[in-house]
């Protein structure tokens, strides 16, 4: 089995730098061109994917949608298991605000939020009962920044860990009882956005 893993598009709250978790915002103008640049380019690669799965937080479906529609493959039904890490009070706060209420690491706070173990939990065993389930499909999942960076160190341990970017695009393939990386961390297809002179 080979599973693509994409992160969502961009929204009004990633420019903002606004922690999301499970709060349900939608793409923005950005986003939806960059999921199409990334469907643009699986468009045109060789390798075909079977079906698109997402989180059932619109950010993900939406991306999902644009990317099914382009390669004209099934958009199969949401699953919850795939939505980011809930993040408790810090959702909704940008960085200057999560550092003036609890400091620099925030990310240790006791604000209820998920765990990584948690969140790497629930992430696996979506990708185990796949694998199980399906283990010839090749088969597109958009999710989130922090869910995917705990479930690619939960797939393969020598990843290196770097920032998960909107609409960054990994492809792991099942080896034996393992995964091990055929693409990490990719963000080729949005190089155009940078190369855009500013008005």
């Amino acid at each position: 089995m080979q599973i693509g893993l994409i992160r969502h598009g961009k929204t009004d709250w990633n420019a903002l730098g606004k922690i999301q978790g499970q709060t349900d915002t939608p793409l923005n103008a950005e986003g939806i061109l960059q999921a199409e640049a990334l469907a643009q380019r699986l468009s045109r690669e060789e390798m075909r994917w079977d079906a698109v799965i997402s989180s059932d937080l619109s950010r993900a479906h939406e991306t999902a949608r644009i990317i099914a529609d382009t390669l004209h493959i099934p958009l199969l039904p949401s699953d919850s298991r795939l939505r980011e890490r809930y993040f408790g009070e810090i959702e909704g706060t940008t960085e200057e605000e999560r550092l003036a209420r609890w400091g620099p690491d925030w990310r240790r706070s006791d604000s209820g939020q998920e765990s990584d173990e948690e969140v790497r939990d629930r992430a696996l065993a979506f990708v185990d009962e796949m694998a199980e389930q399906q283990p010839g499909r090749r088969l597109l999942v958009v999710s989130h920044g922090s869910l995917l960076a705990q479930l690619l160190r939960g797939m393969c341990a020598d990843l290196e860990d770097k920032p998960i970017m909107n609409m960054s695009f990994s492809i792991m393939e099942r080896d034996g009882g393992g995964w091990k990386p055929l693409l990490h961390n990719c963000t080729l297809h949005l190089d155009h956005f940078h190369n855009i002179p500013s008005t």
